[in-house]
C-alpha cells in the first residue's frame, strides 16, 4: 500500500490489525503512526486503550500478551511499539500476526531498517495487515513534495521559492515540514508563498543562496557568482561548502543529460532533468556556455572540492578561499 492509501484508509476508519512501518524515512512512519494514535480512539478512551512501548523495553512475548488483551471500554485497543527495530526477537510475533485480535491495532515503528522480505514474517504481515516501506525521497522529488504538502493546506508556492527551500533544507522531510509550517502560520490560506516570505520566515536569503549561485554560474555571470560566494565564505555555517558542492555536482549532471537529450521540448526536458518546467530554459541557456568537455571537467573539479570540503588532503585554505577558487575553476 502507498502512503496516501494508508492515510486515506485511516481517515475513513478502515483499520488493519497490524501495521509494520519500516524504512529509512522517519517522516512517513511518524505521520501514519501519529494519525492512528490521535484519531482511532475517542478522547474518553485514550487513557484506557492506548498503550505506547519502546522496543528496547519489550520482547515479542510482551508485545503478544498486550496485543491479546481486550479494550477496557470501546471498540479498539491501540498498541504502538516505537523503535521496534530494537525488539531482538521480532520474528517471534508471527504466531500472533497469523491470528490477530480484531479489537487490537498493533503499530510497529521499525525505523531506519526493514524486515527481510524473504522471511515468513514479512509475508504474513502483508497478508494480514499493512507492510509499508518508507523510502527516502531523491533530491529532485523534494520540490514536488513541497508543492503537494502546501496544496493539501490550501497554499501555493512560486517555483523559485520552492527550489530555495529544497536546496537549503535537503531531503530531511521532518525538517522541511517544520519550516513549511512556519510559512503556513504566518500567512492566510489561499496565499502564494514567495521568495520574500521564505526569506522572512525561514531565513534563506533570496539573493544569496545556492539556487542564485547556480543561476549565476549557468549564465556565466562571474560578478554575481563571486558576490554570492563571498557572502557564503563569510557565513559558512549557514552555507557549508560540502552542501554547495553536492548541489552544483547534481546541476552539472543535469546539464550533461540536457546535452544528450534529443527531444528538448519543455515537458520532456523537465521530466528527464527532474525539474519544474519553469526552469527548463535556464538549462538550455546554460549548455550554450558549457560544452560537454567543460561539464566533464567541472564534475571532476567538484569531486576534488568534495574531498577538500571533507578535510581530506593537504588543505590550508578556509571555506572563503575555497569558495573563490571553486567558482574560478568552474567558470574559466
Amino acid at each position: 500500500m502507498t502512503f496516501e492509501q494508508i492515510i486515506s484508509d485511516i481517515r475513513n476508519k478502515v483499520y488493519y490489525p497490524v501495521y509494520m512501518l519500516m524504512g529509512e524515512e522517519p517522516y512517513f512512519i511518524d505521520t501514519i503512526s501519529d494519525l492512528i494514535e490521535d484519531t482511532v480512539l475517542e478522547e474518553q478512551y485514550q487513557d484506557f486503550n492506548k498503550i505506547v512501548v519502546y522496543g528496547r523495553d519489550v520482547d515479542a512475548r510482551a508485545i503478544i500478551n498486550q496485543a491479546k488483551s481486550y479494550p477496557m471500554t470501546g471498540n479498539y485497543q491501540v498498541l504502538i511499539v516505537k523503535e521496534a527495530q530494537d525488539v531482538k526477537d521480532i520474528d517471534a510475533i508471527e504466531p500472533y500476526v497469523l491470528h490477530p485480535l480484531e479489537s487490537t491495532i498493533l503499530v510497529l515503528n521499525y525505523k531506519y531498517k526493514k524486515l527481510d522480505k524473504r522471511k515468513s514474517l514479512s509475508r504474513t504481515i502483508e497478508k494480514k495487515g499493512v507492510l509499508y516501506e518508507s523510502k527516502k525521497l531523491y533530491e529532485n522529488s523534494i520540490p514536488e513534495w513541497i508543492n503537494r504538502y502546501l496544496a493539501q493546506k490550501n497554499y501555493t508556492i512560486t517555483p523559485k521559492a520552492c527550489q530555495m527551500i529544497a536546496d537549503y533544507l535537503g531531503t530531511e522531510l521532518q525538517k522541511v515540514r517544520n519550516e513549511l509550517e512556519k510559512l503556513i502560520i504566518s500567512q492566510p490560506p489561499g496565499t502564494t508563498i514567495t521568495e520574500d516570505a521564505v526569506e522572512r520566515n525561514i531565513g534563506i536569503s533570496k539573493d544569496f543562496n545556492v539556487f542564485e549561485l547556480q543561476q549565476a554560474i549557468g549564465k556565466k555571470n562571474i560578478r554575481n557568482a563571486y558576490r554570492i560566494v563571498l557572502h557564503f565564505g563569510s557565513n559558512s555555517k549557514d552555507n557549508p561548502l560540502l552542501m554547495t558542492v553536492v548541489i552544483l555536482y547534481n546541476y552539472y549532471v543535469k546539464l550533461l543529460k540536457c546535452h544528450y537529450t534529443t527531444d528538448r521540448s519543455r515537458n520532456n526536458l523537465a521530466s528527464v532533468l527532474g525539474v519544474n518546467p519553469f526552469f527548463v530554459n535556464d538549462y538550455t541557456e546554460a549548455i550554450k556556455h558549457y560544452p560537454v568537455s567543460k561539464i566533464v571537467q567541472n564534475i571532476s573539479i567538484l569531486r576534488e572540492f568534495d574531498l577538500k570540503a571533507k578535510g581530506m588532503g593537504n588543505v590550508s585554505a578556509d571555506d572563503s578561499e575555497l569558495y573563490k577558487e571553486l567558482v574560478y575553476k568552474l567558470m574559466h
